[in-house]
């Protein structure tokens, strides 16, 4: 079965996708699209000019919204980055113009009767993605966001660090908002399958500042190098095999939420559908309360579109 991939939005997000997809040889069509033709047909010659290289040869095409009908999985990644020089970890800063974007971009997804998964990673990711779904018509399913994947990453680096252990033995979510009204929900965090509630008094550990550090973990890297690329587009990519391979993934990713009426960070199951479903774990009031609050804080923002 060919894989077929295109991402709208070829800056630092977009491209770190497209030299993964195209280096880890799990495209095997792409298709780049960016208001900038220059920039698309730059990506475009440096990633054919890698295959050369390369034990694969995906055919990479630039600029045509038509072929997006029988793509399996479409990467929106378009942004103003800069709207965040100033915005003291205000995600809503890129509100006004990723808004704009999918004025412009959704009618011609529409158009072009794209019918696969569409994994966004604009912020604020949790409206965006839900104004994606709105305008686009797709079932909710079919449009998720990386949302909290992202944001539980963080939290597993942090956490591991602490107890110099492997991010991938520390198991739990956050929640919420990818943003600043996220949480992580500490009553399903694990270190090595030990509840990290019981752990940290032994260790002395501070979980709210264990939860500051990981939130602001973006704007750490932000600071730096003035954007953030290659963890979101792990994520992105973490959550296309998840759907090409029917892999049933249990993760936290952005969807809508009946009981919110919003989109918003939950974990789910990925599979060949997109979202097949939303996994309710019994969370404390403290942390269903903060969960509601978050999804209320993204439903009213929402609202203004």
């Amino acid at each position: 079965m060919s894989r077929k991939y295109a991402i709208i939005g070829v800056g630092h997000v977009g491209a770190a996708i497209a030299f993964s997809l195209v280096i880890q040889g799990f495209a095997d069509e792409l298709i780049l699209i960016d208001k900038n033709e220059k920039k698309a047909r730059a990506e475009q010659l440096d990633l054919q000019d890698a295959t050369a290289r390369l034990s694969s040869r995906p055919k990479i095409k630039i600029q045509d919204y038509s072929e997006l009908s029988d793509t399996d999985i479409l990467f929106v990644t378009a942004g103003n980055i800069h709207a965040l020089d100033n915005a003291s970890g205000n995600r809503w800063a890129e509100f006004e113009y990723t808004r704009e974007i999918v004025k412009d971009i959704a009618p011609k997804i529409k158009a072009s009767g794209f019918n696969g998964v569409l994994i966004d990673t604009m912020n604020p990711c949790d409206a965006i993605t839900q104004y994606l779904q709105k305008e686009i018509g797709l079932p909710g399913s079919q449009v998720l966001g990386t949302g909290t994947f992202l944001d539980t990453a963080r939290m597993q680096r942090v956490v591991s660090e602490k107890f110099n252990v492997d991010p991938k033995n520390v198991s739990g979510f956050v929640y919420g908002e990818h943003g600043e009204s996220q949480f992580v929900a500490w009553s399903t965090v694990s270190v090595n399958g030990l509840p990290i509630e019981t752990l940290a008094p032994k260790m002395n550990l501070d979980l709210e500042k264990l939860e500051d550090t990981a939130r602001s973990g973006g704007w750490a890297v932000h600071s730096g190098k003035g954007y953030t690329s290659f963890a979101i587009a792990t994520c992105a990519i973490k959550l296309s095999r998840a759907v090409l391979d029917d892999a049933q993934l249990m993760c936290p990713c952005s969807s809508y939420n009946v009981k919110y009426d919003s989109y918003v960070g939950q974990p789910g199951i990925i599979g060949r559908n997109g979202v097949e479903e939303l996994i309710d774990i019994p969370l404390p009031a403290r942390e269903e309360e903060k969960l509601a609050a978050s999804a209320a804080t993204i439903k009213e923002k929402f609202a203004t579109m």
